[in-house]
């Protein structure tokens, strides 16, 4: 499996992202209305992330449109026609004053997307950062007052956060954090935001142990609670000490003979149905959590079995990325992105 996302994908990613980000219905708000005065387009009330079906879909395919620029603009995988319209997309949609909008948004419902929704607002201005060109530049800049928002809601948020979120879907606390910690230096997250993060990542876990993988997956799944929790860990503690961490938490991964479930790609009885599909993104988050946690594994079997399963995993979730049907084509192919693009190690 290569560590860098393959060429192929390229160009079948960003049509479907751009197809998606300017998709304003079907939509599905998560907006709690305070009087009908409120009953308005989704565009007007997020005029940067209206389309994608849910506010953190159309965020985090902005993400993969600023990813596939990134890796694929200057090698001729995108033809310089897709450049085009993907870098028209994100002037129309990443300005200052929508930002503000948005931003404002966030500082009003201090519940919203929280953390998902967040952290893939901090991965999309990392990215346009690490673009490296005027174009990521200016798009970052844009989005400096979401990320200045997110960062005040995560300093208000960490310190009342008793206990973490472990279900695996979206308020996933483990994950949310782990993208965060992942892209809050390029995005520009103050310091003390991450390591308030940091901190409360250790707090949450570090004394967990026989995670009870055999109740996995759920049946909405589309991340790993014991993967997400162990692929947070691996970015918070030392490499020594996170294998001697996940011997405890998941034993039966990192043993000397790996028999655990999550081994196992889930059986989607349903690619249809939104709840049972969520299970084709869990066969991609797991493909990337299995990697990067065998990547902090010393050499043997465990780290074999861990490479194995997840090239089994995205056996399973690649060919479902695209199928016409807008339950899964509004979000799968950000995981598969994650996915392909996710190298081994601690």
């Amino acid at each position: 499996m290569s560590p860098a996302l393959p060429a192929a994908y390229a160009v079948p990613f960003a049509e479907l992202a751009l197809a998606n980000v300017v998709r304003e219905y079907p939509n599905a708000p998560a907006h709690l209305y305070a009087g009908p005065e409120e009953l308005v387009a989704p565009r007007t009330l997020h005029p940067a992330f209206y389309g994608g079906y849910d506010w953190h879909s159309t965020v985090h395919m902005h993400w993969l449109l600023v990813r596939l620029m990134r890796r694929f603009s200057t090698t001729g995988d995108l033809p310089a026609t897709l450049t085009t319209r993907i870098r028209e997309v994100l002037d129309t949609h990443l300005t200052r004053e929508n930002i503000d909008v948005e931003a404002s948004y966030l500082r009003g419902r201090t519940h919203f997307e929280r953390p998902y929704g967040w952290a893939w607002l901090i991965a999309l201005a990392g990215e346009c950062r690490a673009l490296a060109t005027p174009d990521g530049d200016r798009w970052a800049e844009a989005l400096a007052p979401g990320v200045e928002a997110v960062g005040d809601l995560l300093a208000a948020w960490l310190p009342k956060a008793t206990y973490p979120v472990r279900h695996g879907v979206h308020n996933n606390s483990a994950f949310g954090l782990g993208l965060i910690l992942d892209a809050g230096p390029a995005a520009g997250l103050p310091a003390p935001v991450l390591e308030a993060a940091t901190d409360r990542l250790r707090t949450w876990f570090t004394d967990d142990h026989d995670a009870p993988a055999h109740w996995e997956p759920s049946g909405q799944d589309f991340l790993s609670p014991a993967l997400a929790e162990a692929d947070a860990m691996r970015r918070v503690l030392p490499v020594a000490e996170f294998r001697t961490w996940i011997a405890t938490f998941l034993p039966a991964l990192v043993s000397t003979a790996p028999d655990s479930t999550l081994l196992d790609p889930p059986v989607v009885s349903d690619h249809a149905d939104p709840q049972i599909g969520h299970l084709l993104g869990l066969t991609l988050s797991r493909a990337a959590a299995l990697r990067t946690i065998a990547g902090a594994l010393p050499d043997g079997p465990a780290r074999t079995a861990l490479l194995a399963s997840a090239e089994a995993h995205l056996a399973r979730g690649l060919p479902t990325v695209s199928s016409g049907d807008f339950s899964s084509d509004h979000w799968l192919a950000t995981y598969a992105a994650l996915a392909l693009d996710t190298a081994p190690g601690h």
